[in-house]
This record gives structure tokens, sequence and C-alpha cells, in this order.
């Protein structure tokens, strides 16, 4: 679809329809990838012990914060048994925690339950098994659903989504008003799009923070009216983070309505050349001043008033980054002294850089015209806000990156080239609404010789509209003069009608003037192009907030080693257990192997329990194991065992030379005839 016919009311439908499906993109990404990931435990996952342990313990990739019932275990029947006090094991580096259980527990399976919230506020749980003695049946239950998953954890991810936008309208539409067009603050647009910035910014903080009960804990969208749940958000890191936002909203409130009151009148249309007081050069032109000293005072209130707001808007706008920078990403990981001052300069020019865009769009469709001055001024901002991104953009993918494989292997990395190649779409574009500035610029400048003649006051004293050549205004002003419409010859006998008729007439003229502005090709070329950065600058946001919600891919590398590596589950038994079925009479059964520590080289024990259908342990007249690693052409290796029971066996000193994933070849006879060979894979470290 071409975007030069474009209505204001179709452009306000199609960036309302791309911000929904955007919204329900987020939405989707329920749960969010946990920020932390649990590394090990203890007893390992699986895995079969012979004596009852003194407690679980868990070691995860990131700080955590965890209660005395985020860690629960459960017997075969369902039963907490664990003793219902959290234990902080953390030393150094490592982060874990663990909780006691009572002495002699029966043999059987055992659940572990757990949920934490990352120290970059994102919730995380999961659960594993372990047996004593023997594995066995379990009833067990635990929630199929992960915490920060479902309808609430969709509502926070719109809610984040919602936030993130609101804040980049909120400070970068004040950025342009400031920086780029003073003029603008008496726009009715762009002051709804700061205005609703605003409210979109505190309404999704509110909904974020009686959200995050339910989305931490039980997931239930009641319990956003739990009050003591409320409480205990409000002592947390995250929470005190968007209680802190909202203070700072308040803040942001006054800075608004100054800079759409005082500001605006100070920058009105009786500025010292009676056009953009800050496009006027000539500050003392007799024609708009009484004297001399009174202009000079109103330039020094002007001066002093905009850098006031200029400073102030500066710390309100970096306080709001802070509180995304010292509850995220950035406050956990490498570097967070470095890393959360560089969150706050990315986020800041992404919103000078993404709300500015805002504003001048909003301008450009819903406004009087853009002085060229000011869509200058914009192109240098966003200039600069590009190399500020361009430096913390490359700071922190190195820091939540890692490696050039991780960029490719991980959901963090392929999303942040998602995000790479969106921000060099909107770079080229950006290229080419400069050229359009350029040519905006020369066509003025013509214009401006050939109009109003060649003198430097001539050629300053009214900044010349985007996309309005002089000749036309002159025509409109022409035509609007030869026609005084009906309203003057209504007379002042019917004064209702003649206000009517007078509105009617400016109506006309209005839209007269808005016809000869839009079918200036320049200016619809300006225009088609900030269309295209809104467009993909809605899209990188929306790929910015899942961003957000993903694991990072340094921490999904870290995990991925320790799990294949020499993590803290290197030295645990490997479990295996293998069903078999011969064939013959009592044929049936299953065979559990336990190899003890399961490491490469020598000193490995193997244990093996032959039981049938019902899990009572049984003999069989023959049973043979062997190791095969197909990758380095070792094997088979066979493993001598020795009977040690009734239906046990064991072998100690089993050698296997190399770590890598070895196949284990079982072979079972039941009786003369009957026997079949069971393959599995085992992974050695």
């Amino acid at each position: 679809m071409a975007l030069t016919g474009f209505r204001p009311r179709r452009l306000r439908r199609l960036l309302v329809l791309v911000a929904v499906l955007f919204g329900a993109l987020v939405a989707g990404i329920a749960p969010a990838a946990a920020h932390a990931a649990l590394t090990g435990s203890d007893p390992a996952q699986g895995s079969v012990v012979a004596h009852a342990p003194e407690q679980v313990a868990l070691t995860f990739s990131e700080g955590v914060a965890m209660g005395d019932d985020s860690l629960r275990v459960l017997d075969p029947q369902g039963k907490r048994v664990d003793r219902g006090k959290l234990r902080n094991l953390c030393s150094g580096s490592t982060v874990k925690y663990g909780a006691g259980l009572p002495p002699g527990l029966p043999n059987g399976t055992y659940t572990v339950a757990w949920q934490a919230i990352s120290a970059d506020s994102h919730p995380v749980s999961g659960a594993f098994t372990f047996s004593i003695g023997a594995p066995s049946k379990t009833t067990a239950a635990v929630p199929q659903q992960q915490v920060g998953g479902g309808l609430v954890g969709a509502l926070y991810e719109i809610a984040r989504y919602l936030a993130y936008a609101g804040f980049v309208l909120l400070a970068g539409g004040a950025a342009f008003v400031v920086a780029c067009r003073p003029a603008a603050a008496r726009v009715r647009s762009v002051q709804r799009l700061v205005v609703r910035g605003w409210a979109v910014l505190t309404g999704a903080t509110l909904a974020m923070l009686l959200l995050r009960t339910p989305y931490t804990g039980s997931g239930k969208l009641a319990d956003v009216f739990d009050l003591g749940g409320l409480q205990q958000v409000v002592l947390s890191k995250p929470g005190a983070a968007l209680l802190s936002r909202l203070l700072l909203l308040a803040a942001a409130a006054l800075f608004v309505s100054v800079l759409f009151g005082a500001y605006a009148r100070v920058h009105g249309p009786n500025g010292p050349n009676g056009t953009d007081a800050a496009d006027a050069t000539d500050a003392t032109d007799a024609q708009h001043a009484e004297d001399a000293e009174d202009a000079e005072d109103a330039a020094k209130r002007r001066t002093d008033l905009t850098f006031g707001l200029a400073i102030g808007g500066v710390v309100v706008a970096a306080g709001l980054a802070t509180t995304w920078a010292i509850a995220e990403h950035a406050s956990t990981g490498l570097q967070p002294a470095v890393a959360m001052p560089v969150d706050v300069l990315h986020l800041l020019a992404v919103a000078a850089w993404l709300g500015g865009l805002a504003a001048l769009l909003v301008s450009l469709y819903w406004g009087p015209p853009v002085e060229r001055t000011a869509v200058r001024r914009f192109s240098r901002m966003a200039f600069g806000s590009v190399l500020v991104l361009v430096a913390t953009g490359t700071y922190q993918s190195w820091r939540q990156v890692g490696s050039w494989r991780a960029l490719t292997d991980t959901s963090y990395g392929q999303l942040l080239l998602v995000k790479v190649g969106l921000v060099a779409v909107m770079v080229a574009v950006a290229g080419l609404s400069r050229r359009w500035t350029g040519r905006l610029t020369a066509a003025g400048e013509s214009t401006a010789g050939t109009e109003r003649g060649t003198g430097p006051h001539d050629a300053a004293a009214t900044p010349e509209p985007v996309g309005v050549p002089a000749s036309s205004s002159v025509e409109a002003d022409a035509d609007a003069a030869k026609d005084p419409g009906p309203a003057a010859a209504a007379g002042p006998s019917d004064p209702a009608r003649a206000a009517q008729l007078a509105r009617q007439q400016a109506a006309l003229t209005t839209a007269r003037k808005k016809r000869i502005r839009d079918a200036d090709p320049v200016r619809r070329g300006l225009r088609r192009s900030v269309l295209t950065e809104a467009a993909v600058a809605m899209v990188l946001l929306a790929v910015t907030t899942v961003l957000t919600t993903t694991e990072p891919a340094r921490t999904a590398e870290a995990v991925k080693a320790a799990s294949a590596g020499q993590s803290p589950d290197a030295n645990q038994p490997r479990v295996l257990t293998v069903p078999f079925d011969t064939g013959g009479a009592n044929g049936k059964g299953t065979a559990r192997l336990d190899l003890d520590p399961g490491r490469s080289g020598g000193g490995n024990e193997l244990r093996l329990r032959i039981a049938d259908p019902s899990g009572k342990a049984r003999d069989v007249p023959e049973v043979k194991v062997a190791f095969t690693l197909d990758a380095k052409k070792l094997g088979p290796l066979p493993v001598t065992l020795r009977h040690s029971g009734t239906g046990h066996w064991t072998a100690s000193g089993v050698q296997l030379p190399v770590p890598g994933r070895w196949q284990l070849s079982l072979l079972v006879r039941t009786s003369d005839f009957d026997q079949v060979t069971e393959t599995r894979n085992v992974t050695i470290n």
C-alpha cells in the first residue's frame, strides 16, 4: 500500500493496528525466559542415592531472591518433608541455597519444586526428582504452569511494552520541543503525544506494581488486590524501582505542565519577531516590541526558562531510565557499576531518537507547517542519539552475549541480530530523511531569494515552513483577500450567523493552505520517510521488549557448558533405567544401571539391578554390559560383572578412556532361547 495518499484518520488507524499486533506479539511471550538458571543440584536431577541426604541444595547462575517456601521437597505421596527453613549456602561468586531434610526418610522418589526471583526482576521456577534407595511411583503434584506465565504473565509483558513506549513518547517528545522546536509547545498534537506518553507510562507502572504479586507467585489475577503481597513487593528491589518511577512521574507531571504552560507562552506568537521566538534572529525589531529593554528582559526570561527546563528534564528522564537499569539486565552479571550508567544512556538515546521522531511525525501530519530549522535540529539530535546507541549497544552486546557463536546459537543472540538489523534499516531511512531535509533547505533558500529579496534581514525575518513555497503562500493570501467570504456580507445585523460564517471561512482558508502545503513533493517525501521510520521504530521497540525478557546469551552458554562439562553434577552417578522384554515367559523386566562417578578415566563403579514388572529384584541366566564410542572408534569395551546378590551385579574399575557420548549396550537373557540387547546413550565427562 502506498503511503502517499494517506489521510490522518487512515494513518491513525494503521498505527493503532501495528501497536495492537505487536502488543499481541509481546503478550504471546509467556512465560518470560528466566535470566537466572539452575546450574546444579545436590542430589542431582534423576539420581539415585543410597541414603537419605541431609539437605537439598540448588546452585544458580546468578543472584536470586528466595524465601522459606521457595524450595519444597515432597515425598512419593506428595507430602512436604523438608524442614521449611531456607539455608543460604552462597560463598564467593557461587549462588547456592538449600533446605534441610529430617533423618530416616524412607526409600522412594522425591520431588523438589522451587521458584525464585532473578536479580534482574524476572521470576524463574522448576521441579525435578531424585530417589533414595530405588525409584518408585510418586503422586506429588507440581504446578503445570511455570511462574510468570499464563494470563498474568501476558498482562505483565504488555504493561512492560507500554511502559517503554510511554517513556519514549514522554522523554523524546519533550526533548523535541525543548531542543528542536520550541514552537511545538503550542501544537495540540505534540501536547497530546507527550501527555499521553506520561499517562501510558504511569498506568503501565501501576499495573506492573499490582501484577508483581501474582506474576512472581500464585499466577492468579485476583491476587492483584492482595495488600500483604503488595507490601512484600514494595520491599523488593523491583517493587522499589517501580515505586520510585511513580514518584518521578509526579515530578514529570510538573515538568509537562510548565512545558506546555509558561514555556509555551514565552515562545508564543508575540515573540520579538512576531513568529517563533526560537527561530527569530532580530529580537529588537521595533515593529514587535515597545522598546529594546522589554525585549531584552523577555529574551532573558525565555533563556532562563529554557535552561531550567532542559536541566530539569534531563534529571527527570535520567531518573526514570535508572528505574529500569537498577532492576533489569544491567544490575546483575559482569561489571554492573559500569553497565547501569551505560544502560541509562542507552535508554535516553532511544527516547530522544524514537520519541523525537514521533513528535516530528505528528507535527508533520497534524499541525502547522514545521520550520526547516526544526527539522535540521532534530536530524542532528537523531544523529547524536545513533552514535550513543552504537557505543552503548556494542558494550551491552559484549556483556550479554560474550562470544560470536552465541549470536547464532541462542535466542538472545538471534533477537539481538534482528534488533541490529532494524536499527540499520532505521538509519538508512533516516539518511533518506536527511536528504529530504537538504532539499527543503535548498528550496527554502531559493524561494527566499526570489520572493523576499537577498538581504540578510529579509532572509531571516520569517522562518520558512517545511514544504510551503512562498509563491504558494502569497497566492493563498491573495485568494483569501479577493474572497472575503460570506461573513463580511452578513453584516452586524445577524451576529450569530456572521460568527458561523466566519468559522466556515476560517476552515476553508485552513483547508486551502493545507492543500497547498501537502501538494509540495518535497514535503510528501519527508512525511513518507518519517512515517516509515516510525513504523520500523514500533517494531524495534517490540523486539527490545522481547529482548529484555529473554535469557542473556552469556547465561545460556554458561548453563550449557555446565551441563556438558565439569559442572557441579559432573561427579554425580549416571543413572539409566532400561525396560526390556526378551519375548519369552517371564521375559519382561527393568534394568537400572548406576555408573559412579560417571567420568572419563578409571575408577568408575557400575551397579546393575534387574527387577521383574512388580519391582522385585530377580536373577537372570546371563547379563552383559559394554561401552562404545563411535566418534573415536573405541569399543565395544566389555565390563566384567560380579554377581553380588539376588538381581544385583557390580563391577569396579570400569575404564572409559575419553569423555564423550558413549553408547551403553545391555544384553539380558532370561532363558536358553530368549534374550534381547538394549542400547542407551550416556554422556561421560
